[in-house]
């Protein structure tokens, strides 16, 4: 695009700037304030894609905000140098939008010819369209995490995968996409309403979010802060409700609702897990198993070896392996995968403890910062039983626990290991989607492994 500009520039400017042709142009209406407000907002949506440098901050290399803020420096002057260089060939060569070919494709044929360097134009604004597209799969999986992290999104939304992305966040995106691109049988004049009205929201909320923080903090140089956000705040609202008043019949209803939708279920599932918060929290006699008087070491003493069977040729190894036929042959350990202390994780310990059998807690946490904290939390509970930490910086839950479990059945083929689970069981059937079924995924990794049994402690709420 700067070789489009700067041929067409020198190209004008060796014509001596000749003014350009006038062309016949049916008015079907007169400029009013209204028109004017609406090719404003029409105009405003090449602003949005900043918002994937704001979205991103976390992202960047410390110091994350002076980074961020250079990048988002160059993006704003690239945009500024592209859209003024645009602008001026537009009004040097008359050039007028076309319903078979855009701007830039006469622009580019303007000031290269039919060649090759217009076929790269082109393919480069494609390319450039196909990667502003993945925007939202780098951001919006990002932000849902940050939701399901303040309890305003499913919990599910906030782990990783395997691939070290969000995926649910990444799975819902692609279905709202493709049923929104099918609704909308993938026409753009009815798919930008609905962008430009969501963004300039997003926009008008974020600013008015600073004004509250320089607001409340009114750290250094908190005044002209807060004066750019307030500018901010009022530019972004005016493009929003011309926006939705304008094209409103075009599209940007959809949008309105859909918002408005998303926070009343934002709000529902807020509410949901602050319920759950409350029936989960410790109590006073939370703080001690009763009659938890079995020693806990992390496996029983080891016996004498039993008698060795006759070898059969074709006999499976994993029949040897679960071979007990009476109650005394076999030889537990339970496993209890904590998450966090509160009574659903605890009634999995008592539970677990009841058995009269040696209980091992075992708590996955992301960060060494988390582990230190479950640590501490264990301590003060009372240490009632051994609490095995086992960081995960992939922030998967599964894999760790399937190969933690399978390590310990390697160290001691002899023990019948119990993994216990603590489960909660919602009253209504939708609220199960906000939780994890870590239980059926667990017990479908272990329903291959020998001598392993996965169990789980109702908890309703």
């Amino acid at each position: 695009m700067a070789g489009v500009i700067i041929v067409g520039l020198v190209e004008a400017a060796r014509q001596g700037f000749p003014p350009p042709s006038q062309p016949q142009v049916n008015a079907t209406t007169g400029v009013t304030l209204f028109l004017i407000m609406r090719a404003f907002t029409s105009g405003a949506t090449a602003m949005t894609g900043i918002e994937a440098i704001s979205n991103a901050v976390p992202a960047f290399k410390p110091v994350e905000w002076r980074n961020a803020r250079t990048s988002l420096t160059w993006v704003v002057f690239t945009l500024l140098a592209l859209f003024g260089g645009i602008m001026a060939l537009v009004l040097l060569t008359g050039t007028l939008p076309r319903p078979n070919e855009t701007v830039l494709s006469q622009l580019a044929r303007n000031s290269f010819g039919t060649g090759f360097l217009y076929v790269v134009v082109q393919a480069s604004t494609a390319a450039i369209l196909f990667l502003a597209a993945n925007t939202a799969y780098n951001d919006f999986p990002r932000v849902l995490s940050l939701l399901a992290r303040d309890h305003h999104a499913p919990r599910p939304f906030m782990r990783m995968g395997d691939r070290l992305a969000y995926s649910n966040g990444i799975l819902l995106l692609t279905i709202a996409a493709t049923l929104i691109f099918v609704a909308f049988g993938g026409q753009t004049t009815a798919l930008i309403p609905l962008y430009a009205v969501g963004v300039f929201l997003a926009f008008t909320l974020s600013q008015s979010g600073m004004v509250v923080h320089w607001w409340r903090t009114r750290g250094r140089h908190w005044r002209k802060s807060l004066t750019f956000n307030a500018l901010g705040a009022c530019m972004c609202a005016i493009v929003f409700v011309t926006a939705a008043i304008a094209k409103f019949t075009a599209g940007a209803w959809v949008a309105l609702v859909a918002v408005a939708l998303f926070v009343l279920l934002a709000l529902r599932i807020r509410a949901h897990y602050d319920e759950v918060g409350r029936a989960l929290r410790l109590r006073p006699q939370s703080a001690t198993l009763p009659g938890n008087t079995v020693p806990a070491p992390l496996c029983p003493p080891k016996e004498p070896p039993p008698e060795p069977r006759p070898a059969a040729g074709t006999e499976d190894p994993r029949e040897e392996e679960e071979a007990e036929e009476t109650p005394e042959e076999i030889h537990h350990l339970s496993v209890v995968a904590v998450e966090t202390l509160d009574l659903a994780n605890i009634r999995a310990l008592a539970y677990a403890a009841s058995l009269q059998q040696p209980v091992l807690a075992v708590h996955l946490s992301p960060t060494d910062e988390e582990a230190e904290r479950m640590t501490r939390y264990w301590g003060h509970w009372g240490n009632h039983l051994p609490l095995e930490v086992v960081v995960c910086p992939y922030r998967t839950i599964i894999a760790p626990l399937v190969d933690y479990v399978e390590a310990l059945h390697e160290q001691r083929p002899d023990l019948t290991i119990t993994v216990i689970l603590p489960e909660l069981v919602t009253s209504r059937r939708w609220h199960r989607l906000l939780h994890d079924r870590m239980a059926f995924r667990l017990r479908h990794a272990l329903r291959e492994r020998p001598k392993i049994v996965v169990t789980t402690v109702p908890f309703h709420v």
